[in-house]
């Protein structure tokens, strides 16, 4: 029997800060989106890996950051056209939210500030700057914060990770993007399900969880063309792959960000994915990170 696992890339504007011109719906609907979905998760009892940019967890920020090695352009929206939206920087109200809630949810990180770990120009030091300001903060709050997932699935100075104390994280899909008629294939078939991945563990125990499904990676043309077949397509790949965990080993691994929950219909297809895990939790467990990598760790640390 496999499991399921939900992890939620926790970043409100900070998923934007490289941005020439940031989508004003997601940007807008981040916050919102992250109360919709933990009351969600509270209403179908199931509890995720909410992997938070520890920014979000500042009471106040004059955004200037001297001491960061990526150099202060990086929070230049901070300083300037977001000074006036705390709203859109920080959000400990959010995060306080999380621990209070009845669903042990697992708060893990998202980087301090969106950085990609895995992109050319960010150096050592800025990625350590990056995990070191997070732990910091999450240690102040009494967050015992093990999970990672890296910005865009961006892995790199992954030998830093267990130096910062985190134990697991969210690896690449282990299968490739598909094309839109290779999308719209899949679900018309019948054939399709995301991929169940198995937890792999590392030289000094760190667990790589990789990605099945990014739940709003079908839009546009191939929703349009598929919803009148089959529904949502989303949710049709889920209900597959929660059977598949049935039936055989390894973890679905869903994720998403608070900011895809643009509208109502985004909102109801992530309602519709948690209904469908909570109908089936008898036969697919719901985990998260960082109860998948307990699991595993012990098995290979001696």
């Amino acid at each position: 029997m496999g499991s399921v696992v939900l992890s939620v890339d926790a970043e409100l504007a900070w998923g934007f800060v490289d941005y020439d011109d940031p989508p004003s719906d997601r940007v807008e609907s981040g916050r919102e989106g992250w109360r919709t979905l933990r009351r969600l998760c509270e209403r179908y009892d199931v509890p995720a890996t909410w992997a938070v940019v520890a920014h979000l967890l500042h009471e106040d920020c004059d955004g200037r950051h001297a001491d960061h090695p990526i150099g202060p352009g990086w929070f230049a929206r901070e300083r300037n056209e977001w000074a006036d939206r705390p709203d859109l920087t920080r959000g400990p109200e959010l995060v306080e939210a999380l621990r209070a809630s009845p669903v042990d949810h697992d708060i893990g990180c998202h980087t301090y500030s969106h950085v990609e770990l895995g992109a050319p120009g960010t150096t050592r030091a800025m990625a350590a700057a990056e995990l070191e300001r997070s732990r910091v903060l999450m240690d102040e709050w009494g967050i015992d914060g093990r999970s990672f997932v890296f910005p865009r699935n961006n892995v790199g100075h992954l030998d830093l990770l267990p130096d910062y104390g985190f134990e697991a994280y969210r690896g690449r899909r282990p299968v490739e993007r598909r094309s839109l008629p290779a999308k719209l294939r899949t679900v018309a078939l019948g054939d399709g399900r995301p991929p169940l991945v198995r937890p792999t563990v590392a030289d000094g125990g760190l667990v790589n969880l990789p990605a099945s499904l990014f739940l709003y990676s079908f839009e546009g043309l191939a929703l349009r063309a598929s919803k009148p077949f089959v529904g949502d397509p989303v949710v049709e790949l889920v209900e597959r792959g929660l059977d598949a965990a049935a039936e055989g080993e390894g973890v679905l691994h869903l994720w998403l960000h608070p900011n895809n929950l643009v509208d109502g219909a985004a909102v109801e297809r992530i309602e519709a994915v948690l209904r469908a895990v909570d109908e089936r939790r008898a036969a697919v467990p719901v985990e998260t990170m960082a109860e998948v990598a307990a699991r595993r760790r012990p098995q290979q640390v001696q």
